[in-house]
C-alpha cells in the first residue's frame, strides 16, 4: 500500500507521527454485521450504515479535504489528515491570508498535541504546545472517531444509548474518557457529533467547552460511509454557533489502512 509522503513544512515530531500512523492494520478482520448487535440501537443503525459487510476492519484512513476556514475572515483551504482513532492525528493544510500563502500543521499521538503555522514557510502565525494544546487536541481525536468507523468496534470505547436517536461514546484519549455524542436518523445517517473539549476559543482561560460538527450528505471510501460534508467548530446548537463555528469542509477522498 502507498504511503502518502509527509510535506516538507512539518516538523521533525509531527513527520515521524504522520510515518506511523500511516503503518497498515495487521491482521484486520472482514465486518460481521452481527458485531454491532451489542451496540445502543441508535449506534448499531449507525455502524451498519457506515461499514459494509465484509470489509475489513482498518483501524486508520488518509483524508483529503478541501473547504473554507476561518481566519478573522473566512478563507479557502486544501488538506490533507493522517488519522487513527484512539491513536492520533496530524492534519495539514494551506490557505492564504491576504496574498500570502500559509501552510501549517495540527497533531496529536502519545499524549503530545502540537500546532505550528507559518507565512511563506518561514513567518511564524500561530504555534502552541504544552499540557492545554495537548488535552484539547485530544478531544479532537475523540471526536474524529466517526471518520475511522471501525474505531466504534475497538473495545475500549464504551457506549451507552440516551434515546432511540441518540448514543454516547466514552473514549479514552490522553488519560481521560471523552464522551462523545452521536446523533442519528431512523437510516442510520449520521447527523451530528458533540463533546466537551478543552479549549479557549474565545481568548479566555482553557477550559471545557462544547464542541462538535454538523454531518452533509455521506460519501463511500472503500466499504465505509462517512459524512461528506462538515460544519465544525464551538458551541454548537446554541445562539454562540455562528461565532463559534471556524471550519467546512467536504471529503474528497478517503483510504483506509
Amino acid at each position: 500500500m502507498t504511503v502518502v509522503m509527509a510535506p516538507p513544512y512539518l516538523s521533525e515530531e509531527a513527520r515521524r507521527d504522520w510515518e506511523l500512523l500511516q503503518e497498515p492494520t495487521a491482521g484486520a478482520r472482514p465486518f460481521d454485521p452481527g458485531r454491532a448487535d451489542l451496540l445502543p440501537e441508535s449506534a448499531r443503525r449507525w455502524v451498519l450504515r457506515a461499514i459494509a459487510p465484509g470489509t475489513p476492519l482498518l483501524r486508520g484512513v488518509v483524508l483529503t479535504t478541501r473547504g473554507t476556514i476561518r481566519l478573522n475572515a473566512w478563507r479557502d483551504f486544501h488538506a490533507t489528515q493522517v488519522l487513527v482513532p484512539l491513536e492520533g492525528f496530524v492534519w495539514t493544510a494551506a490557505t492564504r491570508r491576504g496574498m500570502l500563502p500559509v501552510r501549517g500543521f495540527d497533531r496529536y499521538r502519545a499524549g503530545t498535541g502540537e500546532t505550528r503555522w507559518r507565512a511563506l514557510d518561514t513567518f511564524p502565525v500561530m504555534s502552541g504546545t504544552g499540557p492545554d494544546v495537548s488535552r484539547s487536541a485530544a478531544g479532537r481525536l475523540a471526536c474524529e472517531l466517526v471518520l475511522a468507523p471501525a474505531a466504534a468496534l475497538d473495545p475500549r470505547v464504551r457506549w451507552k444509548g440516551l434515546d432511540d436517536r441518540q448514543a454516547l461514546a466514552s473514549v479514552p484519549v490522553g488519560g481521560e474518557d471523552h464522551d462523545v455524542l452521536l446523533v442519528v436518523d431512523e437510516d442510520g445517517r449520521l447527523e451530528s457529533v458533540t463533546v466537551s473539549r478543552w479549549g479557549a476559543p474565545d481568548g479566555g482561560p482553557y477550559q471545557w467547552q462544547s464542541f462538535g460538527v454538523v454531518c452533509e450528505g455521506e460519501a463511500a471510501f472503500d466499504g465505509f460511509t462517512i459524512p461528506e460534508g462538515v460544519r465544525g467548530g464551538w458551541w454548537p446548537g446554541t445562539p454562540r454557533w455562528e461565532q463559534g463555528e471556524f471550519i467546512r469542509f467536504v471529503v474528497g477522498d478517503a483510504v483506509y489502512r
